[in-house]
């Protein structure tokens, strides 16, 4: 067998270091956002707004009366390396002897292959109040804590690249070693009827520093959402045949807006829905429901200058009722969508 040219190992070693310059654009993109003084960070964000309610207001822990646990899988833009991959779970209930719901939530957010991670578990208390017999409020407050790491193995710089060998040196830079820890608090107001909600939510209220060097300053901003929507029966006569769900939720985190526009139709134990994230997604759901057993699965189509590059994101939500206990007071539930 004849050995291999010169010249052909040359083009070789050529053609493999400029896929790791690629690999390297996207590793320095995420270093140079995870070490930046001046980052606005962002939340995770969830398409399916009310699988995952208490992740979008305080003020819904316990809307359901009865015990629910919730699982919530998200992958967001799986054709671009270095993807954003997050999971939460939760449960809440009502407490009939604190006239209100108890919630608690953890999750785990993953960026950049696992470069950067989060976690973080809250507690959440939400007081219930019947105005009349139509209308009745909740208001939430929320306790989280959480943690945050860079894994520095995982990072890769220019100085670690020789020609025609690619990343064979140790890099000059100071590695990180020390995760930021950190205690936040959030509240949230919810008023509604049989057909009719609103919400407000504030997150973030103390912006905590996420800074990983002692002498710079990353504030997490301040989120603020602002939801609401209607349940509309198909039959006047027959609520039970089916129902239209027009919805509407504004968020506001820093310099980024997000305004998504949904609608939902359930008949039976099915339910469709499209929502469209101005500017950046349109997401098409469709969920599974019966009393005891939810599924839900959505995927976003993007529609910003990202392009189909992204592929899109999955997300898969199951969440399961219990019964309630047998003194649990009947409350006035809120009658949103699932999804």
């Amino acid at each position: 067998m004849k050995g291999l040219s010169g010249e052909y190992i040359c083009i070789i070693a050529v053609e493999r270091t400029r896929i790791r310059m690629r690999r390297l654009g996207l590793f320095m993109l995420l270093t140079a956002l995870v070490l930046s003084a001046d980052l606005s960070a962002q939340d995770p964000a969830f398409s399916q707004f009310y699988s995952n309610q208490l992740y979008l207001n305080p003020a819904l822990a316990g809307s359901a009366n009865c015990p629910r646990l919730a699982l919530n899988f998200r992958n967001q833009w799986p054709g671009i390396q270095s993807t954003y991959v997050t999971y939460s779970a939760s449960y809440d209930q009502y407490v009939q002897g604190i006239h209100g719901g108890l919630g608690i939530q953890a999750y785990h957010d993953r960026a950049g292959s696992g470069v950067l991670q989060t976690n973080s578990v809250s507690g959440m208390y939400a007081y219930q109040l019947a105005i009349d017999k139509n209308i009745s409020v909740k208001a939430g407050i929320q306790a989280t804590y959480y943690n945050k790491s860079i894994d520095w193995s995982q990072l890769t710089f220019g100085d670690m690249i020789d020609e025609r060998y690619g990343f064979i040196f140790p890099t000059n830079e100071t590695p990180i070693e020390k995760p930021v820890n950190k205690l936040d608090f959030s509240t949230g107001f919810l008023v509604f009827t049989d057909k009719l909600y609103l919400g407000l939510a504030a997150h973030h209220l103390t912006q905590p520093d996420e800074s990983f060097f002692a002498s710079t300053e990353s504030r997490l901003p301040r989120k603020y959402t602002a939801h609401g929507g209607a349940v509309i029966p198909l039959n006047s006569r027959a609520p039970e045949d089916g129902s239209v769900s027009p919805n509407i939720i504004y968020q506001r985190q820093g310099e980024f807006n997000h305004l998504n526009l949904g609608l939902y139709v359930n008949k039976g134990p099915i339910t469709g829905g499209v929502w469209y994230r101005w500017g950046d997604a349109l997401i098409f759901l469709v969920g599974l429901y019966t009393e005891a057993f939810r599924f839900g699965y959505s995927y976003d189509i993007t529609v910003s200058r990202l392009g189909t590059q992204t592929a899109g994101s999955h997300e898969i939500s199951v969440t399961m009722m219990f019964p309630c206990p047998k003194k649990t007071k009947r409350l006035r539930m809120m009658k949103c969508p699932q999804f």
